[in-house]
């Protein structure tokens, strides 16, 4: 792949590395090869079939660790003998007295459980038809186009960051033991990131423009 001056390519053939701007003009590579960034070797365009193979089987992985993380004990905690485990669920409907707190609980479901699910579901249901070569679902394009726009609504990462700071301060005052969720919600922030990482956009648009 070779550096493009846009003055004189066509726009629709260039892409822009999402790491460093570069300008590249986009070619579909084959054989399970795959196009990087001379400047930063970030990933700008993989072989589509393993490329969209992987999408699927990370956006599903989510689905799967998200389920389990919500239903799943995340931690228990144990002051003077006495002990208590909840969920995430159970945290967020916690928050259903009125108030403010109602919002909160809404916020609680919505960033961090329903977004993430929804995004995963979206992609599959774009990719899935493209990955069997046929013609794109109903709405397709629509429905990536919502999936990217939620990409920055989905708080999972932030709320195990938010748990980690909290548990510096709780640690001294109880025991605090570690449900399968919380492995679960580590675990799902970090596909989460390989997915957004490894997510060849430039091929799924390209595949809905063209079969659309």
């Amino acid at each position: 792949m070779t550096l493009a001056e846009p003055t004189d390519a066509d726009l629709e053939n260039l892409i822009a590395c999402p790491q460093c701007d570069a300008l590249y003009h986009a070619r579909m590579p084959q054989n399970g090869a795959k196009m990087v960034c001379k400047r930063c070797h970030h990933t700008l365009i993989a072989d589509k079939r393993n490329a969209y193979a992987r999408s699927i089987a990370l956006a599903l992985t989510v689905v799967v660790l998200m389920v389990g993380a919500v239903f799943f004990p995340f931690l228990g905690v144990n002051v003077a003998g006495f002990s208590n485990k909840a969920s995430v669920i159970d945290t967020a409907l916690t928050f259903l007295d009125g108030g403010f707190m109602v919002a909160l609980s809404v916020f609680v479901i919505a960033f961090i459980i329903a977004v993430p699910v929804i995004r995963a579901l979206l992609i599959v249901y774009v990719v899935a038809p493209l990955m069997q070569n046929r013609r794109p679902a109903r709405h397709a394009r629509r429905a990536f186009r919502l999936a990217e726009d939620l990409r920055p609504w989905s708080m999972a990462e932030i709320f195990i960051i938010g748990v980690a700071v909290a548990l510096v301060k709780v640690a001294d005052l109880a025991k605090v033991e570690f449900g399968p969720a919380f492995w679960m919600f580590a675990l799902l922030v970090v596909i989460v990131v390989v997915l957004d990482g490894t997510l060849d956009r430039w091929s799924i648009w390209t595949a809905l423009d063209r079969r659309s």
